[in-house]
């Protein structure tokens, strides 16, 4: 067997000085710094109490080109030694004994201070009240630099603290002794394991993802990642770049790197990394979504004999380089961005999910590049296509296995502009159906998350309709522009005030003060205006303060779903109309997304609904309609089944609770029956619950 490898001592000073010299060097297959301030506090402390702290890995390989410097000062030396594992560790004690900074995972430089007490022989992270504190050595790097004249410095501290003329000589022995420990941790040893320099690239990563594999769990990408690194490594240093300038404007990526910069990928909705980036690439490039399947591929693996086929590996890689070129055109991802604007989509915390973002850009790629679609015909229809995605929580569940099954779609069809559009409206046409508009989004809008996928939709089709702020002259759309910068802007208020829930109406679940159906965007000044008042007390007086005609003011009561009297509801009911008026909004958006030429119509008199129908049991009981403990039996008698309904709104049957009258009535025998008819609650006068459920307004 060939030997690889040797077992080494290095000292901390030894290593802090290659690490300076340039001599030890990190190789492009690491990951960036991602240790806290705290964790290189705890390897000091370990290596000052003597505990052991684990090994190193070298690789002697002078390719300096295959290298990135620790710190983000210029080395003098040429790399003989990269480091393999180790990284963290060996990154926090150059940062700390040498007071460099170091480039962070965000590709910020931040210098790490550690603080140390002698007379407690304790480490820090310097806080405020440790800076003013005269018993600490604020920075211990000037331990390692001059113990001497560093623990001079800090006893005249104490002394002046104190205000006497000198420490007793316990003290200063004391201090001394600790101090000189603190300065030996330059001769703490480290054991590494050194690869020799004739081993290939290919095994030194091998080697990188089996030890990675057992300590810090790796991501897929990781996996391809450090492929990339032997095989193709300008590749890999093109996806850190365009994931590092989606952080920063043309204007501060030339401030850093000092040299002329016109474009980056930075936008108002996510930032990147590298990781997110090559999912894109392998999802146009080699059709694939799971990355693990990904990896297999590059590698030239065959499934069946599990044998790695040179052949394949080219071929998968040049596909990969295809996909990559494609990923990273400038003109192709603003064009993308339009796709999201286009959607309604205008800030980043209107993208609920990453994975709907990026497998977007992967279909619009297919579809601009191997469809060849006109770029304005493609944004409409996949600006439809991210609606449906994102309000419909596509990839909230196993995004890798249905983005593969999307990319399936557009397999073996036909390669005109017309076959890709039919592919992508069957999604959309398939999943935003009659039911999904009338049934099962004004149920997704019964929660208080105003920033899931059902609310973010209503918000993205007020942008659509460009509908004004409640109460206000202004758009939606112009106070979520990204490029404005406001010290308050929209507010998020209670149509049913918080105080006016709690104390008069009697309401104390915090998810049902803030449901989604009980907000509505306004100017932040209105919302102070309004505090706490009832609805049908600040309302007439909102409405009487604004300078809105009736036909104007009837629109935005469209747009923000309010029905007709909705300040003299009952509260329950209230949220049950908002709720299906809120979804009849938000299609009304996608239709204007369908259609630009599409105008809808509000009606001039808001909407009459003389009763509404609660969609779910526990609505019933949170409302009162149907109190904790109210009896039901089976409504014909066919069985002497007796349950009951309990404090969180759902019915208990032979010790088992059923969120819905169907399922309790499926437990009890009843397979086809309607669960609402099935049951009647046991009242003076005994009443269906399809009776109970109808709301009067």
């Amino acid at each position: 067997m060939p030997e690889t490898f040797g077992h080494h001592p290095w000292s901390v000073q030894e290593l802090v000085s290659g690490v300076s010299s340039g001599q030890v060097r990190l190789p492009d297959i690491q990951r960036p710094f991602v240790w806290s301030n705290s964790k290189s506090r705890d390897l000091v402390d370990s290596m000052y109490q003597g505990f052991p702290v684990g090994e190193l890995m070298f690789w002697e390989n002078a390719g300096e080109h295959h290298s990135r410097t620790i710190g983000v000062s210029d080395k003098s030396q040429s790399a003989s030694m990269q480091v393999i594992d180790g990284q963290q560790r060996l990154t926090s004690l150059y940062a700390v004994v040498t007071g460099e900074k170091v480039l962070r995972e965000d590709y910020s430089q931040e210098r790490i201070v550690v603080a140390f007490n002698p007379l407690t022989e304790r480490f820090a992270i310097p806080d405020s009240a440790i800076k003013r504190s005269p018993d600490w050595i604020q920075d211990i790097r000037g331990v390692f630099s001059s113990a001497i004249d560093t623990r001079h410095e800090y006893i005249a501290k104490l002394e002046k603290a104190r205000s006497v003329e000198r420490l007793n000589r316990d003290e200063e022995r004391a201090i001394e002794l600790t101090v000189n420990r603190l300065a030996q941790v330059l001769n703490y040893e480290f054991q590494v394991v050194q690869l020799k320099k004739d081993v290939p690239r290919e095994t030194v990563a091998d080697i990188f993802v089996r030890i990675n594999s057992e300590g810090v769990k790796l991501a897929s990408a990781d996996f391809i990642l450090t492929w990339l690194s032997v095989f193709w490594e300008e590749g890999r240093q093109e996806l850190e770049d365009f994931a590092r300038a989606s952080r920063f404007t043309a204007q501060e990526m030339a401030r850093i790197t000092d040299t002329k910069i016109t474009w980056t990928p930075k936008n108002p909705y996510l930032t990147l990394d590298s990781g997110q980036i090559l999912r894109v690439v392998v999802a146009i490039g080699n059709r694939r979504s799971r990355l693990q399947d990904a990896y297999n591929a590059l590698r030239g693996r065959d499934p069946r004999t599990r044998q790695i086929i040179p052949e394949h590996r080219d071929r998968e890689l040049a596909r990969l380089k295809s996909g990559q070129t494609r990923t990273l055109h400038p003109n192709n991802w603003d064009e993308f961005l339009k796709v999201i604007e286009r959607a309604g989509i205008r800030t980043g915390s209107m993208v609920t999910s990453k994975n709907t973002f990026l497998y977007g850009y992967a279909l619009w790629l297919i579809g601009r590049t191997e469809f060849n679609v006109p770029v304005d015909e493609l944004r409409e229809v996949m600006a439809r296509w991210y609606f449906m995605a994102q309000i419909t929580g596509r990839y909230s569940t196993s995004p890798e296995t249905r983005g593969q099954d999307d990319l399936n779609r557009l397999e073996g069809i036909g390669q005109t502009p017309q076959d890709f559009r039919e592919a992508i409206n069957i999604q959309i046409e398939t999943t935003l159906t009659e039911d999904w508009w009338l049934v099962s989004l004004p149920e997704d809008l019964h929660t208080s998350n105003m920033y899931g996928p059902a609310h973010t939709g209503y918000v993205a089709a007020l942008n659509i309709l460009d509908a004004d702020a409640l109460l206000s002259t202004l758009k939606v759309k112009d106070w979520l522009d990204p490029s404005r910068t406001l010290v308050k802007g929209m507010e998020k208020h209670h149509l049913f005030p918080q105080d006016h829930l709690r104390k008069n109406l009697g309401y104390s679940a915090t998810r049902q003060i803030n449901q989604v159906a009980n907000q509505s965007l306004v100017e932040w000044s209105d919302n102070i205006d309004i505090s706490n008042k009832a609805p049908d007390e600040y309302w007439p007086q909102q409405v009487g303060d604004k300078s809105i005609g009736t036909e104007r003011l009837a629109r935005q009561m469209w747009w923000h779903a309010l029905p007709d009297n909705w300040m003299q509801m009952d509260y329950q009911g209230f949220l049950v109309a908002r709720r299906k008026l809120i979804a009849a909004v938000t299609r009304e958006g996608f239709r204007k997304l369908s259609d630009p030429n599409y105008t809808p119509q509000p009606p001039r008199s808001p909407q009459v609904l003389p009763e509404l129908v609660m969609e779910s049991f526990d609505e019933l009981v949170l409302a009162g309609v149907i109190p904790p403990g109210t009896p039901l039996v089976p409504t014909d008698g066919r069985t002497e089944s007796i349950a009951e309904v309990t404090q969180d709104g759902t019915i208990l049957l032979n010790d088992t609770e059923y969120r819905t009258p169907e399922s309790a009535a499926r437990a009890d025998g009843a397979e086809d029956a309607d669960g609402w008819e099935y049951w009647t609650a046991r009242f003076a006068e005994p009443v269906l619950l399809s009776q109970l459920r109808v709301v009067e307004i």
